[in-house]
């Protein structure tokens, strides 16, 4: 993994989970186990809380078959040894991410456009269709519901349409963005950038400093406009799923 940028990147991944929580978390063992009500790899995958042996990993994928689940580890750069046993035992990677991260400060220089992008919570029945056109669906809206502290999604609206969606969420000092989605017919023009802008906008409104937000590597896109925008990866994690 590149060189964290952040020395509390423990709390970067604590935010994350705490603005894209779980429906429940059981602590088994050396082991959390989450279930995520079909919200996705990050709120269904297990990880380690404590010192495991090989034989913990059993454990880990009996509580997971019993949830009807794949096995799914998440991985971090601190899990190196569970990393190297998981591949022995067949699990491959798959889903690399970057987490990026910046300071609020250098994102609320300029407001976006008037009547262009708007805070809404709950999300509105056009936000939803959106999200569900690029694959969001009921249960990862059900993720957002879940969380306890300040959250909006971020409707963009752009010549005249309905043009984008996005979620945010404070937890601490840490603001993350997910589930940003732009109509394909919208893109390349400054939509998603302004999206951005408007969630540190209102994340300082709530006391944040700082605003992150993790991206597939696959996503080449995503990756672009967020370095675009003078966020930097300041951390990475991967999946493990057997077969």
């Amino acid at each position: 993994m590149q060189k964290q940028t952040w020395d509390d990147f423990g709390d970067i991944l604590t935010s994350l989970e705490e603005t894209w929580p779980a429906a429940a978390r059981l602590n088994l063992g050396p082991w959390i186990i989450r279930d995520g009500q079909g919200g996705g790899k990050r709120v269904s995958a297990a990880t380690p809380k404590s010192i495991w042996t090989p034989k913990d990993i059993e454990q880990a994928e009996t509580a997971m078959q019993d949830l009807e689940k794949t096995p799914l580890f998440m991985i971090t750069e601190q899990d190196l040894d569970l990393d190297h046993a998981l591949a022995n035992a067949g699990y491959d990677v798959i889903d690399p991410v970057n987490i990026y991260s910046t300071t609020i400060d250098t994102m609320i220089t300029e407001r976006p456009p008037k009547v262009s992008m708007f805070s809404v919570w709950p999300p509105l029945a056009i936000e939803i269709d959106m999200w569900a056109e690029g694959g969001i669906s009921d249960a990862r809206v059900n993720v957002m519901k879940r969380v306890q502290g300040p959250k909006t999604s971020i409707l963009a609206r752009w010549n005249d349409h309905p043009a984008g969606v996005g979620f945010a969420a404070v937890h601490g000092k840490d603001a993350f963005v997910h589930a940003v989605e732009i109509r394909r017919h919208q893109r390349h023009q400054g939509v998603a950038s302004w999206l951005m802008k408007q969630a540190a906008f209102w994340a300082a409104e709530q006391g944040a400093s700082r605003l992150n937000v993790a991206c597939t590597k696959a996503n080449v896109a995503a990756n672009a406009l967020y370095r675009s925008i003078g966020m930097k990866v300041v951390g990475e994690y991967h999946y493990r799923m057997k077969g």
